[in-house]
């Protein structure tokens, strides 16, 4: 398909959500195949399977982040996430209990947008290639918090204290106590820096001039990029639908 300018939206921000959305729900279909309904319950542990749902992961938050910069109305948007993300949690719980969701990626997304805008203030005053380096460089070391390190990554430098897993309320920080799971979880820690790196992602490319990329347009991607967390929230159960009449769970 061809793309087209435009001058008044930076339609390339949907372009990316809707690739994103796209890529996300393919791989819930596979995982409902595979997992779910066990064909390979293993499949989600292939390393280019792992990759592929970090992608998901990483284009999802970022693209918040950036997302953010536009916002008029922020904390009522993060309320209407986070809303969202505790109906998924409840409906797992009350169809799939064994696929529960606790604190999975609507609820990171809506409390790091609250975070993020309380905090606007200060991001204003911090150059944008700096917020987002240290940002990228904090969601690095923090990225093995919830399993008992800090490092770069899944390189272990500096294990953390038995105690700070030993409250499960303390689960959504990125401290989860023994015995915790979660289908879909992104605590605060690591993922709210990389939300922050997208936040001054976008600063940076503005300050740099090269927002005019993002007003390339691809209709039929930002349309579904713009329509988002609709399909975010009635994909799942309609995937599960379908893969239950195929396997005869019915």
């Amino acid at each position: 398909m061809k793309t087209k300018p435009s001058s008044d939206r930076y339609n390339f921000i949907d372009v990316l959500r809707g690739a994103a959305i796209i890529s996300m729900v393919i791989y819930h279909l596979c995982y409902d195949i595979f997992v779910v309904f066990r064909v390979d319950t293993g499949f989600y542990l292939y390393p280019p399977v792992v990759l592929w749902e970090r992608t998901i992961c990483f284009s999802f938050i970022i693209v918040s982040g950036i997302s953010l910069n536009f916002s008029r109305h922020a904390y009522r948007r993060s309320l209407i996430v986070n809303l969202c993300g505790v109906a998924v949690t409840v409906i797992s719980l009350l169809f799939i209990p064994s696929q529960q969701i606790w604190f999975g990626v609507l609820n990171l997304i809506g409390c790091a947008m609250i975070i993020t805008r309380a905090l606007q203030t200060i991001f204003a005053r911090i150059p944008p290639l700096a917020g987002m380096t240290v940002s990228f460089l904090i969601f690095a070391l923090t990225y093995g918090v919830p399993k008992h390190f800090l490092g770069f990554f899944s390189i272990r430098l500096l294990e953390l204290p038995k105690a700070l897993y030993g409250c499960k309320y303390l689960a959504f920080l990125g401290f989860p106590a023994k015995g915790f799971y979660s289908a879909d979880y992104f605590p605060l820690l690591p993922w709210l820096f990389l939300f922050f790196f997208g936040y001054f992602l976008w600063r940076t490319v503005k300050a740099c001039g090269r927002d005019g990329i993002f007003r390339t347009d691809i209709p039929a991607l930002s349309f579904i990029g713009r329509h988002s967390l609709l399909i975010y929230l009635a994909h799942q159960p309609l995937l599960y639908l379908i893969c239950a009449a195929i396997f005869g769970h019915f």
